[in-house]
């Protein structure tokens, strides 16, 4: 018996569509989701260019290394205290680390942190990608930085 060949591209389509994550499965119902690295930039319209700004990358969870999901992302539970350790690094026009501004960090989260099961969180070096020095963990709902430098 043959499959007329719109029976077979439907079949592969329904498929491909139930294989396909969009990242919000496999979520704890008493948990939330929050990024193990990531890197600010800003877009500079006067320049036309991308400002690289900090990166920042979490290190330890409550002493231990975090266990990372594959989309890149790290598994904590709301309403409870936990350490993070961090590093951050500053960028190079073209992107690269520069590896002399290396700097390493705790971030507290406390009971009242996160209070709402399933969310994604992202923990940024700093506030803005520009004109800032050190590392100041913030916590963000974006992946944009919170503050836009002037």
């Amino acid at each position: 018996m043959r499959c007329p060949a719109p029976v077979l591209l439907c079949m592969l389509l329904l498929a491909g569509c139930q294989s396909f994550s969009t990242g919000q499965e496999h979520i704890g119902t008493n948990t939330i989701l929050l990024s193990a690295q990531h890197c600010l930039s800003e877009y500079l319209k006067e320049l036309e260019k991308v400002h690289y700004g900090p990166c920042l990358k979490i290190t330890e969870v409550d002493d231990q290394p975090p266990e990372i999901r594959e989309d890149g992302f790290i598994e904590l539970p709301v309403a409870t205290v936990v350490r993070l350790g961090t590093s951050c690094v500053y960028r190079h026009a073209d992107g690269s680390p520069i590896p002399a501004t290396m700097e390493t960090t705790e971030f507290m989260i406390t009971r009242k942190t996160f209070t709402s099961p399933g969310e994604r969180w992202y923990l940024h070096a700093h506030k803005q990608a520009r004109q800032v020095v050190g590392c100041q963990p913030t916590l963000s709902r974006s992946v944009y930085p919170t503050d836009k430098t002037d």
